[in-house]
C-alpha cells in the first residue's frame, strides 16, 4: 500500500519568467531525481494541490500531465497519483562527511545502532513488549481533551508520586513529589542543575575519568571542569578540595563509577558532603545503573545521607527500560523546589504525556519492579558467561577488571595495544565499544576497552565476537 508523501513545493516564484506550472514540474523532478520521492511514493492530487497552492486547477494539470508523459509519475484512478513504480532515480552525490561525523569514528554517546558490546543499551530482547503494549493501548483509549493538552513541564503528577514511592523503598531516598521534576534525559537533568543553580564561570569537580558527555555539555554553558582523580575508593575528595576548594558542584556516580564502576566508599561519601555544606556547594549524585550490583543488595543512594540539602539526585529510565522512552528525573532538595519550578517554567517543554501515563501504569502495576529483578539476575549471568567468552580467546591480549556491579566490561589492554585505534577498527567492523583514554583528561589510566555485555546472550556468542576483535589487534 502506497503512502501520501507531503508535498515538495516549496513557495513559487509568480514574478519569475518561468511559468508556473514549469516551476511545479521542475520541483517534482529534482525531488524524484534527488531521491525525496521514492518509486511507488504516493503525491497530492491535482486536486489537493490546487488547494494547497491556490492556483488554477488547469496550470496543476499541465505540470502532472508532463510529469507523466515523460515517466515519472503514474494516475492509478482512486488510488491517487504515485512516483512511477519501475523508475531508478539518480543516487544523489553525497556531500563529504568530516570523519567525526562517520560511524565508525563517532564520538557520539547516543548512536541509533544496536551493535555488539553497545554502552548504554541494556538487554533489549528481554524488555517485556507485550506488557508495554497492553499497557500503551489502555492509556491510549483512555486518552481525553484534558490529556492532550500541553504536559506539565514538572512532570505528570502520577508518574511524580510512584518515582517517590519507589526511590522511598528501594534507594533510601525520602523525598516527596513535588520534589520530583522529570526531564527528557541526563543532558537535560544536567542542563536545568546548571540553569538553577550555576553561571559562567563556575568550577565544577568531574570524576576522572568520568563520562565525557558531562565537561561537554558544562563547557557550552562556559562552566568549568576540574578533573578529580578516582581510586578503587571513587572520587578522591581530598585530592578535589586541593584543585578546587571553592568549586560550586560536584558531579559524582556513587554507586557504580562511570566508567570504572567502583563505589564511592563510606568514609569519602562522608567527606564529600562534609565539603558540600563547608563549601555551600552542590552534589550531582548521577546514579544511572545503582539497581545493577551483583555482588550484594544496591547500595543506598548518596542523597540518602544528606542531612543539610546539599545533594540532588539524578535518575533515569534509559538504563532500566530503553533509551528511546527519553525519561528521566531529579530529585531536588526540599529548599530547591521553587527554584527549580522557576527554571523549568522558562526552559522545559515537558515530556509527553502518553508516554508517562504508561511508566506510571508500569511502576504501579508492579512490572517495573519485576523486571529490574528479572535483569540483576539476567544480567550477572550474561556479564559472567560475557567474561568467560572474552577471556578463554583473549586472555593473553587483555584482561578483565573484577567489578561489583554495572552493565559493562573494562578490559585492559596488554603491551602497546592503542585503545582509540582498536576501538576504531571496531566500529568499522560492525562492533562497538569505548576507550577508556577517551573518558580521562590529563592522567595515565592505561589503554581499556568499555564493552557493554547486557546483550550478549551467551559464552558462545561471545566467544566468536571475541575473535572478531582478535583479528583486529
Amino acid at each position: 500500500m502506497t503512502t501520501a508523501t507531503p508535498s515538495p513545493i516549496s513557495p513559487l516564484d509568480p514574478t519569475a519568467a518561468t511559468p508556473l506550472y514549469r516551476q511545479i514540474y521542475d520541483r517534482f523532478r529534482d525531488a524524484i531525481a534527488n531521491g525525496v520521492l521514492k518509486p511507488g511514493d504516493r503525491i497530492p492530487s491535482a486536486r489537493a494541490l490546487t488547494k494547497e497552492l491556490g492556483l488554477a486547477r488547469g496550470t496543476i494539470d499541465s505540470a502532472y500531465s508532463l510529469l507523466a508523459a515523460e515517466g515519472y509519475i503514474q494516475a492509478r484512478g482512486q488510488a491517487g497519483t504515485i512516483v512511477a513504480p519501475d523508475l531508478k532515480p539518480r543516487v544523489p552525490i553525497a556531500s563529504p562527511r568530516r570523519p567525526s561525523d562517520s560511524k565508525a569514528g563517532s564520538t557520539s554517546f547516543r548512536p541509533d545502532s544496536i551493535l555488539p558490546f553497545q554502552m548504554g543499551l541494556p538487554a533489549l530482547d528481554a524488555f517485556p513488549r507485550k506488557v508495554w503494549a497492553r499497557l500503551g493501548a489502555r492509556c491510549a483509549r483512555a486518552m481525553q481533551p484534558s490529556d492532550m493538552v500541553h504536559p506539565p513541564v514538572y512532570g505528570v503528577p502520577q508518574l511524580r508520586s510512584q518515582i517517590a514511592a519507589y526511590l522511598q523503598v528501594s534507594r533510601g531516598i525520602s523525598c516527596s513529589p513535588a520534589q520530583i521534576f522529570v526531564t527528557s534525559g541526563y543532558r537535560h537533568t544536567i542542563e536545568l542543575i546548571a540553569h538553577a543553580l550555576l553561571k559562567g564561570g563556575d568550577r565544577v569537580w568531574l570524576e576522572n575519568p568520568g563520562y565525557p558527555p558531562t565537561r561537554e555539555l558544562l563547557g557550552h554553558m562556559q562552566i568549568t571542569a576540574v578533573p578529580v582523580p578516582v581510586d578503587q575508593d571513587g572520587m578522591v575528595v581530598a585530592d578535589g578540595i586541593k584543585l578546587a576548594l571553592r568549586a560550586h558542584a560536584a558531579v559524582v556516580t556513587p554507586a557504580h563509577q562511570s566508567p570504572l564502576c567502583v563505589s564511592l566508599s563510606l568514609p569519602r561519601r562522608w567527606a564529600l558532603l562534609d565539603w558540600a555544606v563547608r563549601s555551600k556547594a552542590w552534589i550531582i549524585e548521577d546514579d544511572y545503573d545503582g539497581e545493577y550490583r551483583y555482588v550484594s543488595r544496591p547500595l543506598p543512594a548518596l542523597t540518602s545521607l544528606d542531612r543539610e540539602g546539599r545533594v540532588l539526585y539524578a535518575g533515569t529510565f534509559s538504563k532500566v527500560l530503553f533509551p528511546g522512552i527519553r525519561l528521566a528525573y531529579l530529585v531536588v532538595p526540599e529548599a530547591l523546589v521553587e527554584r527549580f519550578e522557576q527554571i523549568s517554567q522558562a526552559f522545559t517543554g515537558g515530556s509527553p504525556a502518553l508516554t508517562q501515563a504508561i511508566v506510571t501504569a508500569f511502576i504501579a502495576e508492579g512490572h517495573f519492579a519485576r523486571h529490574i529483578q528479572k535483569m540483576r539476575k539476567l544480567y550477572a549471568e550474561r556479564r559472567d558467561a560475557t567474561a568467560a567468552g572474552l577471556e578463554s580467546v583473549l586472555g593473553e591480549h587483555m584482561q578483565i577488571d573484577s567489578q561489583p556491579g554495572g552493565m559493562h566490561l573494562i578490559l585492559r589492554l596488554q603491551g602497546k595495544l592503542s585503545d582509540r585505534r582498536l576501538v576504531a577498527r571496531m566500529r568499522e567492523s560492525g562492533l562497538y565499544a569505548e576507550a577508556l583514554t577517551a573518558w580521562t583528561i590529563g592522567r595515565d589510566e592505561g589503554s581499556a576497552l568499555l564493552l557493554n555485555f547486557t546483550n550478549i546472550d551467551s559464552r558462545k556468542t561471545a566467544e566468536g565476537l571475541a575473535k572478531r576483535i582478535l583479528a583486529l589487534t
